[in-house]
């Protein structure tokens, strides 16, 4: 037998490590096992530079977060971040989709900062209290990542009652679901509610005939109304802007200890959602970025999840958190955080003996207090602006949700009384403030006393005189609203009764149309 010389013996060896190389290569990047163990390094990985000199988030698959995964430069805790060059410690992104295993993470310490929604938060609290959780700072808006999507013949929100609506229960959701029935007159008892684990298993019950309605993520909406025949979108967080406020929470004892890291982690946050905001090229940048770390995401659908969400600015949170002296009166966190808290108590998921406690010892308002960032980039976002309608074109916006308040007039009179104000500030207001990107009709109604002519112009009045109290007590854009005098022509009990006539002389509240 040959004896092979070093330089074979070099070549052989060559060969059989190159050999493995490959294989390995090829076995990690294209079986599902190989995926599995790198996925569980990766893991391992993050974990090892979970220490004191980096912080862990955990988020969900959504495009709320990518102000600080642009900031970055990633998901990995890397020296390339500017967290890292700015500030010198690094950041490391978790995806955590799962509700349970997110929160039993966060319990754990494997991550600090945790996602969540100040409007389901209170469902939360009772089970977090041992933890002492802080809202930090507010990352995003929903504008158009939630929807209700539905069946032929549910044009409005009162088609819905009676109807099956699939939601995830304690959810932004089912958050969701309670405003909008809320602007329809209406509660979750008006339906019946068939409760699913999430947006994806509430899509699939209506795309399978199960229910009549469900409270979707994009881009589960668009796909329910091509696969259902005669399917359409009832109302999105497009146009119920206000709802669904993607915060962090952390540990008090964690953000007492780490006051100024959690500060910086802040302030670049807010610089990366400024330069998205305000940057085509750093859209695109974080897009990639994303789209490399969600699992089936192209770049476009990267776009698409960034374009439906407000990326939350240092204006908006200074707003947010009430911090805002100049006379803010726009949505914050107390007014959400607190009307959910009455409303998941009247539904009965938080129990009577549940403690919640209120917003004002929730927030931790360190962050954002001790920043500083200015500019047009770091302001907040303002108001819709509304272009004016002719008088043919107002009346015939459709109606998604009718709300009938009755507010009292002294006989012959339209100016608002105090109570009347009260009424207005309690069942119209929240309503206008939430679903700030939608159109509102303020319609005037009367019983069929007097006459007809002197009772359409006198309910015209009255419906301008709240529209009025609105724009100068609410500071909302005139051309937002419509203001229609309908008189005694459409009634909705008999006339023949006083108690008839008393549900006659009320104030329809619309949400329209664009």
């Amino acid at each position: 037998m040959a004896k092979l010389t070093s330089f074979s013996k070099f070549l052989l060896t060559l060969g059989i490590v190159g050999g493995l190389y490959f294989a390995g290569s090829y076995f990690f990047k294209n079986t599902q096992a190989g995926k599995e163990l790198r996925d569980k390094a990766k893991t391992e990985s993050s974990d090892t530079a979970a220490d004191g000199n980096t912080i862990s988030v955990g988020v969900v698959t959504w495009g709320g977060y990518a102000g600080g995964q642009y900031w970055n430069k990633g998901f990995d805790a890397n020296t390339e971040s500017r967290f890292y060059k700015d500030y010198g410690f690094k950041v490391n992104f978790k995806i955590l989709d799962d509700p349970t295993a997110s929160r039993n993470a966060w319990k754990n310490d494997e991550v600090q900062l945790l996602w969540a929604t100040v409007e389901s938060l209170p469902t939360e609290m009772p089970g977090l209290a041992e933890y002492d959780p802080v809202v930090v700072f507010q990352a995003d808006w929903s504008r158009g990542g939630d929807a209700i999507v539905a069946r032929r013949g549910i044009n409005a929100v009162a088609d819905l009652r009676g109807k099956k609506i699939a939601v995830a229960e304690m959810s932004p959701s089912h958050s969701f679901l309670i405003w909008l029935l809320n602007a329809g007159g209406m509660t979750v008892k008006d339906a019946e509610i068939v409760g699913v684990p999430s947006p994806v298993e509430a899509a699939e019950a209506f795309k399978a005939g199960n229910v009549d309605a469900a409270v979707v993520w994009s881009p589960f909406d668009e796909e329910c109304v091509q696969k259902v025949p005669g399917a359409r979108i009832l109302q999105s967080t497009r146009n119920a802007s206000n709802i669904i406020a993607d915060v962090f929470i952390a540990k008090r004892k964690w953000v007492e200890a780490n006051r100024e890291k959690v500060q910086q982690l802040y302030e670049g946050w807010m610089k990366g959602a400024a330069e998205i905001n305000s940057s085509n090229a750093a859209k695109q940048e974080a897009a990639t970025i994303l789209a490399d770390a969600f699992d089936g995401f192209t770049k476009d659908d990267a776009m698409k999840a960034i374009d439906n969400v407000r990326l939350c600015t240092h204006g908006d949170n200074v707003n947010f958190f009430g911090l805002n002296r100049g006379g803010y009166k726009g949505v914050t966190g107390e007014e959400l955080y607190t009307r959910m808290t009455k409303e998941y108590r009247n539904i009965g998921v938080i129990q009577t003996g549940d403690v919640v406690p209120p917003f004002t010892k929730t927030a931790w308002f360190s962050a954002v207090e001790r920043t500083s960032l200015s500019g047009p980039s770091h302001a907040a976002e303002g108001q819709k602006a509304f272009t004016g309608l002719s008088e043919s074109e107002a009346k015939s916006k459709e109606a998604v949700a009718t709300k009938r308040v009755s507010i009292s007039f002294r006989s012959g009179e339209f100016l608002l009384d105090d109570n009347a104000k009260y009424i207005v500030d309690n069942e119209m207001v929240p309503i206008a403030k939430t679903f700030g990107n939608s159109r509102i009709r303020v319609e005037g109604n009367t019983d069929n006393v007097g006459n007809r002519a002197s009772n359409v112009a006198l309910s015209k009045k009255r419906a301008q005189a709240v529209v009025d109290y609105l724009v100068s007590q609410y500071g909302m854009p005139r051309n937002r609203f419509i203001v229609i005098g309908n008189g005694p022509d459409k009634p909705v009990a008999d006339n023949g009764t006083d108690d008839g006539k008393g549900k006659n002389r009320r104030t329809d509240f619309e949400l329209v149309e664009e």
